[in-house]
């Protein structure tokens, strides 16, 4: 397994404590838990523990400093094997220290920029710093950099409409549970931004349209609920195309009438971020929140992740509840996380899935979700893997080589690579259209009725249209879904409707295929650099399959030394999220491909 580059507790520390608890403690006794039992973690920081509490934590460097000196022929050496880091069949300071590589604690310095969720759990548990330091710097560096047209840029990031007024009380509640409770959660005092759709009761939900600008709804989003009750704090809503309409991210939210922002890329401001999540995907890239929340009809959390150089998750249809996210098209939508490493958004997945009644297609969720997605982050997950991919998915002649670069790394880390020729109806799964035409009326409709802020006058599209403050050069486009009967409605997205009948015939399809090649995942680049490869986007959502998008390569220079990169998408089967982010994982861990935007260093 790859190892974290990680910080430890000075060797000569650990010897101190090993003379002094030896000194004390009874071999091989396992203290009690010095907290109550954290989240679970991805192995690495779990399979060392020896006391029980699903992380290893001072009593586990306890047990094992009590039996520094055995050796594999000593009685008892089979409780505390799996401490021989090295197996050198002896248990030594250098197994200690190993094993206090495995601790969320971390006394050096902390650094905001890039940090992970590991990062920032082990210097908050170690008192180097507090959620409330953290959120700080957050908000300093949306201050700072968000409107800003930095040294070497062209544009503004323009990736944040709206901070929390109460994030920073948010994150003292967060430091007094620590320090009450310990790491309670592994998203505990992390600060989140949400795309501009999401629900929040403590910040208006725009859409990205200046016709909601007092859209404050009374109650979260179901998926804002779980991250609250995870303790991450909801530091900012993200700028989005508005309505999700498209992949531009172009927004009017808090604007004069006829005015529109454009969100620009963390790598080149000269071009698009890409959409509808493009404020997300400039933040988390930006680093100006530690975890972002988009969401996903047709590409919108793959595309900006791509053109961001994150890791994006767009789930199985059914496995985080859409109630009070505002739709496009609900046959297609989903929510999901965008973050900056593939352990960061696992630990997010985490706290958003579940069933609820208020969104009955999560029922299909019921007993095929693990305890924690982190549990299969595992470095080996490539090895004996089969992964499929389509020729025809692999765009132009360079993105054809740098995916012979990318086969090339899968074949290295031990997963068979097989060339996939389409079955009859293949072409049918991606050229069928999105139903944000056909759907949003309706949808749209439906979220107004029920979660609309009453004072808000401005409550069908043909109220938009006459109020006029709205991204103006899409008045075709909002005429266009306005004139969608009920009638049309039910054609295409009703029990028998054309779309509706689509759809299931590309899951199934898509799934037999995987079946018949024993295939644990279907590969293709998600996006060129800054533009679409064909209908690539439509495979998940014309399916309802989990699809997971890792940096995969660079494919050019952006500004101020920044480079450009694209990502690799992985597809599976319904629910089989664990087994496309262990993939990622051990893939993401190989080749590091992520870089971070210099154009927005650390302040100073």
């Amino acid at each position: 397994m790859a190892t974290p580059a990680r910080r430890t507790i000075a060797v000569a520390a650990i010897a101190g404590t090993a003379l002094a608890v030896t000194a004390v403690a009874p071999a091989f006794a396992a203290p009690a838990p010095a907290a109550p039992a954290a989240a679970i973690l991805a192995p690495y920081y779990t399979e060392l523990d020896v006391t029980g509490d699903d992380q290893v934590t001072e009593a586990d460097l306890a047990v094992a400093a009590a039996a520094l000196g055995t050796t594999s022929a000593d009685a008892g050496w089979a409780e505390i094997a799996v401490l021989d880091t090295d197996d050198d069949g002896a248990l030594t300071v250098a197994d200690l220290a190993a094993l206090s590589q495995r601790m969320i604690y971390d006394d050096g310095p902390f650094t905001l920029v890039e940090a992970s969720v590991i990062d920032m759990q082990a210097a908050m548990n170690a008192g180097v710093t507090t959620s409330v330091e953290i959120t700080q710097d957050y908000i300093d560096r949306i201050a700072a950099y968000d409107r800003t047209v930095v040294p070497g840029a062209t544009r503004a990031l323009n990736s944040i409409i709206t901070v929390s007024s109460v994030a920073l009380a948010a994150a003292a509640d967060a430091d007094a549970t620590r320090a009450e409770s310990g790491m309670t959660s592994m998203l505990l005092g992390v600060p989140i931004a949400l795309k501009d759709n999401y629900n929040t009761v403590d910040m208006v939900t725009t859409a990205g349209c200046g016709c909601w600008n007092d859209n404050q709804t009374s109650t979260d989003a179901h998926m804002v609920e779980g991250l609250r009750a995870d303790g991450a704090v909801i530091l900012a809503k993200a700028s989005l195309d508005e309505f999700a309409y498209g992949f531009a991210s172009e927004f009017t939210s808090f604007q004069q009438p006829g005015a529109s922002t454009l969100v620009a890329s963390a790598y080149d401001t000269s071009k698009t971020a890409g959409g509808s999540s493009g404020g997300t995907g400039a933040a988390i890239a930006a680093n100006l929140a530690g975890i972002g929340f988009g969401s996903d009809t047709g590409g919108s959390i793959r595309v900006p992740s791509s053109y961001n150089q994150l890791v994006g998750i767009r789930p199985t249809v059914g496995l985080a509840s859409r109630d009070g996210i505002v739709p496009l098209a609900l046959s297609q939508d989903t929510g999901g996380p965008m973050a900056r490493s593939v352990l960061d958004a696992a630990v997010a997945l985490d706290a958003v899935v579940g069933v609820d009644e208020a969104d009955a297609v999560t029922a299909r969720q019921t007993g095929l979700v693990p305890a924690s997605y982190t549990s299969s982050l595992d470095g080996e997950s490539l090895n004996g893997a089969r992964i499929g991919y389509i020729p025809s998915m692999l765009g132009n002649a360079a993105m054809v080589e740098r995916f012979a670069a990318t086969r090339a790394v899968l074949e290295s880390r031990g997963a068979t690579v097989v060339e996939v020729t389409p079955p009859a109806g293949f072409a049918a799964v991606l050229a069928e259209p999105s139903g944000s035409t056909n759907e949003f009326k309706k949808d749209l409709d439906d979220y107004i009725r029920v979660h609309l802020d009453p004072d808000v006058q401005t409550r069908s599209i043909d109220a938009i249209l006459a109020g006029g403050n709205y991204v103006t050069s899409r008045k075709g486009v909002y005429e266009q879904r306005n004139a969608v009967t009920p009638e049309k409605y039910l054609e295409w997205a009703g029990p028998t409707g054309t779309h509706t009948t689509q759809l299931a015939a590309g899951k199934t399809l898509v799934t037999q295929l995987m079946d018949d090649l024993d295939l644990d995942a279907i590969v293709y680049p998600s996006t060129a650099a800054y533009g679409t490869i064909g209908t690539n986007m439509r495979l998940s959502p014309n399916t309802g399959m989990p699809a997971v998008t890792v940096p995969m390569s660079a494919a050019g220079a952006g500004q101020a030394g920044s480079v450009v990169a694209t990502n690799l998408e992985f597809l599976g089967r319904d629910f089989a999220e664990g087994t496309l982010l262990g993939l990622a994982y051990d893939f993401e861990q190989t080749t590091k491909a992520r870089t971070s935007p210099p154009l927005f260093p650390a302040l100073p």
